[in-house]
């Protein structure tokens, strides 16, 4: 850390809280005004001990009280008493005054008074004998204070909103890049030893490292430094902690800044902060120019914008691009970005020669998300009985800030029961808590709502059971958890999946299906508890009709819009067809949807002392788990065997006993 004030490549610009040498606070610009104020109160204006009525005035000067006068600017009429005046009590003003000098006599008899326009002073004067002389004062700092306090007071109020806008930022230094020179030498710095589940995106910028290290060794073959590398994926999967291990590693200077640190409401301040911005690094070259969340100044040109509008992020964008092609490859100035919207950047940002690498950061499979364990338990205390191995298989879809955010829930879990480690039941119930949220126990239901929610789980647990391609079945609840979930069934996929076939979509809208088909055998009527599977069903044959080609009648046609479709999910349906073909669509859906509906009936009216058995055991304890399931239903008849890998890492076949999905594993029940 001694280096740090030592190297000027590593100093960070200082903090907003701390005061900056050579600038003055704001109360001694106040200090000096009211300095200003009082200067001019009791300096420069004229003071009097005596102000006397203007009919007095002229009735003293009819009993001869007034020795003489002094008219200023016609308005203000400045005198002295007689000794007459004096002996009659006129002059009362005492002598002396605290913490000042003794006042001389005729300052005693001074007095004070404002004359009337156009009246007979100076005959009434004269005809008594007063002597009276005429002055004029232009009173300067009273005309400097007229004119300039209301400019003072504008200038003040927009220097505190611009402050207001820009906390930490010296405003006449606006256009100003907010990088952050991030400090080497730092003791917690992030390497790559801290970033788990990306070993191939590792491998990328590790390149990339070298070649700022050790550039002879790629250019001697005609190799050219890449200039840009583009860090794309979903939320959450370690973008930016990539980044910053890259800073960590590599021995140069790394600017980190954000993407809406460039724009602002003031007209071509964003594309000056990107000129600052590589100007500094051309200085300090050869460094790392790290840009977070790219997408807020690089989405494509012209969308959404009134024509003849001047659109500040695209000048801001127009001059990164110029930026980028600007600068020599010799320099080793290297520009990441990170982003999870690549479907909306500019295309002419994508293009080589700018961003020369994109480097998928995807969600990490099994052997991913146990080293993501590894790192994210390194710093815990663990229980013996606690298997990493077996957390990794529980949490297929996760990405490493959920992995991250289970590991401290467990840890807060097992604080608040007294636990001197955490023990994988601390796990178990962090896992559900991230999935389906906190538990409300003490949630009033009346008993009938709570039988309806027994034989709705009761069902999504038979059918998910029962059929071949489902999930299996972790466990059962109709204790309330989250926003509005009065019970859930928690399944678990036996692997990570990428592919999925026409038989497995049917089984899995079958079970979503079970809940509400549990409800009509059981109650003879339905509630609006199966919203959220309706919701998921419809979703589902639509994707498989008009995106997957799995309808007889339409055949193997798509019409999912590519160009629209979402990075982070969801389908952009190209809606080119006629009528008569989205009357089709919605009579295949119904066809998909209804043929489920018949065989998830059929079963669970061939099940129905099991769904008696099962609902009435979850109203007596609430929360069965798959070994209580088994012990109720039997053997699962479609079991398959989930290949886990032990702690050393050797395979070990075993049947799946836990795992969610990241979205609620097809069993979360969210009931209106």
């Amino acid at each position: 850390m001694a280096n740090e004030t030592r190297n000027p490549l590593f100093q960070r610009d200082p903090r907003p809280e701390e005061r900056r040498p050579g600038r003055f606070p704001i109360w001694i610009y106040v200090a000096i005004f009211l300095g200003l104020l009082i200067a001019q109160f009791y300096f420069f204006t004229p003071r009097s001990h005596n102000t006397v009525p203007y009919s007095q005035f002229r009735d003293y000067v009819r009993k001869g009280y007034i020795e003489r006068v002094v008219i200023v600017n016609e308005r203000i009429v400045e005198g002295t008493f007689t000794e007459a005046a004096v002996r009659e009590g006129l002059v009362r003003v005492p002598a002396t005054r605290p913490g000042l000098i003794r006042d001389s006599a005729q300052q005693l008899r001074s007095f004070r008074t404002t004359r009337l326009p156009d009246d007979d002073l100076p005959q009434l004067l004269d005809a008594h004998g007063v002597t009276y002389a005429v002055r004029y004062e232009d009173n300067w700092m009273t005309g400097l204070l007229t004119w300039m306090l209301p400019l003072v007071i504008l200038v003040v109020l927009w220097l505190f909103i611009l402050r207001r806008m820009n906390p930490g930022q010296q405003v006449l230094n606006i256009g100003k890049n907010r990088a952050i020179l991030v400090d080497q030498n730092a003791e917690n710095r992030v390497t790559f030893k801290d970033v788990a589940g990306l070993d191939e995106a590792i491998e990328e910028v590790k390149e990339i490292v070298e070649f700022l290290k050790n550039p002879k060794k790629f250019t001697k073959l005609g190799g050219k430094l890449p200039k840009g590398v583009l860090l794309v994926g979903p939320p959450g999967t370690g973008k930016t902690l990539l980044a910053k291990a890259v800073a960590g590693e590599a021995n140069v200077p790394f600017f980190s800044i954000s993407g809406s640190d460039f724009v602002e409401m003031f007209v071509g301040v964003g594309a000056a902060r990107v000129r600052d911005l590589f100007r500094q690094a051309k200085e300090k070259a050869p460094c790392i120019i790290f840009i977070d969340e790219i997408d807020a100044i690089g989405r494509s040109r012209g969308r959404g914008i009134w024509i003849g509008a001047n659109d500040e992020r695209e000048n801001t964008l127009n001059q990164l691009l110029v930026e980028m092609d600007g600068f020599h490859t010799d320099k080793g100035v290297i520009i990441m970005a990170a982003t999870n919207r690549p479907d909306v950047l500019d295309p002419a940002l994508l293009r080589p020669g700018r961003f020369d690498r994109q480097i998928l950061i995807d969600k990490p499979d099994l052997k991913g998300r146990y080293d993501i364990f590894k790192v994210h338990t390194r710093g815990l205390i663990l229980s013996p009985d606690v298997d990493l191995w077996r957390l990794a298989a529980q949490t297929p879809g996760f990405a490493g800030a959920e992995i991250a955010n289970v590991c401290n829930e467990a840890a807060l879990l097992a604080s608040r029961r007294g636990k001197d480690a955490i023990e994988m039941e601390d796990f178990q119930d962090a896992i559900e808590r991230v999935i389906a949220g906190l538990e409300k126990k003490n949630k009033l239901i009346s008993p009938e709502e709570r039988r309806i929610v027994a034989y709705h789980e009761a069902g999504h647990a038979i059918v998910g059971w029962f059929l071949e391609y489902t999930d299996p079945v972790l466990k059962v609840s109709i204790v309330p958890r989250g926003l509005a979930a009065l019970g859930y069934t928690l399944q678990t996929p036996l692997e990570d999946r990428y592919l999925m076939t026409r038989e497995e979509l049917m089984d899995r809208i079958c079970a979503l299906l079970g809940g509400r088909v549990a409800e009509e055998i059981v109650f003879g009527r339905i509630s609006t508890g199966a919203s959220n599977d309706l919701e998921r069903i419809t979703k589902m044959a639509y994707a498989m009709v008009t995106v997957y080609g799995m309808s007889e009648a339409l055949g193997n046609i798509s019409f999912l819009d590519s160009e629209n479709q979402n990075f982070l999910g969801g389908f952009g349906i190209d809606k080119r067809y006629s009528e008569e073909t989205a009357r089709l669509i919605d009579q295949e859906v119904k066809r998909i949807i209804d043929e489920a509906y018949r065989r998830t009936r059929a079963l669970l009216e061939e099940k129905r002392d099991l769904l008696e058995r099962l609902a009435q055991e979850l109203l007596k304890r609430e929360v069965l788990v798959q070994e209580d399931i088994e012990q109720l239903l039997g053997p699962r008849p479609h079991a398959r065997a989930r290949p886990l890998q032990a702690r050393d890492g050797s395979p070990v076949a075993e049947e799946g006993t836990s795992g969610a999905e990241n979205e609620s594993a097809q069993g979360f029940e969210a009931r209106a």
